[in-house]
């Protein structure tokens, strides 16, 4: 299961606020394609099945992720940067071999 770090917690729960969307579940997920063979995917959703893998994190933040993407995202972080340099949302993934430039997809 992925991680949240504080600041990342901080911001999804910002954005839930700001869609007036504090119901939802900031849903990560991993689907082939990208450059690499696999891609990120993270939206807000409010349909969460039984077999999703959920966790809080920060401001009462829920991360779900569904089982195929739980086993490519175990020991990731999410992390979120607001800065002149770097800036947005970024996934450190201890299981990627590869990584492509634009850091969105992975192998």
């Amino acid at each position: 299961m992925i991680t949240l770090t504080d600041s990342a917690a901080t911001k999804v729960k910002e954005l839930l606020e700001a869609e007036g969307a504090n119901d939802l579940a900031l849903r990560v997920a991993v689907r082939p394609g990208g450059c690499s063979g696999f891609s990120y995917e993270m939206f807000f959703d409010g349909d969460i099945a039984d077999d999703d893998k959920q966790a809080t994190y920060g401001p009462a933040v829920r991360v779900v992720v569904d089982p195929a993407s739980a086993q490519l995202l175990e020991g990731a972080t999410l992390d979120y940067k607001d800065g002149l340099n770097q800036a947005g949302f970024n996934i450190t993934n201890p299981n990627a071999t590869r990584t492509c430039g634009c850091g969105q997809s992975f192998s």
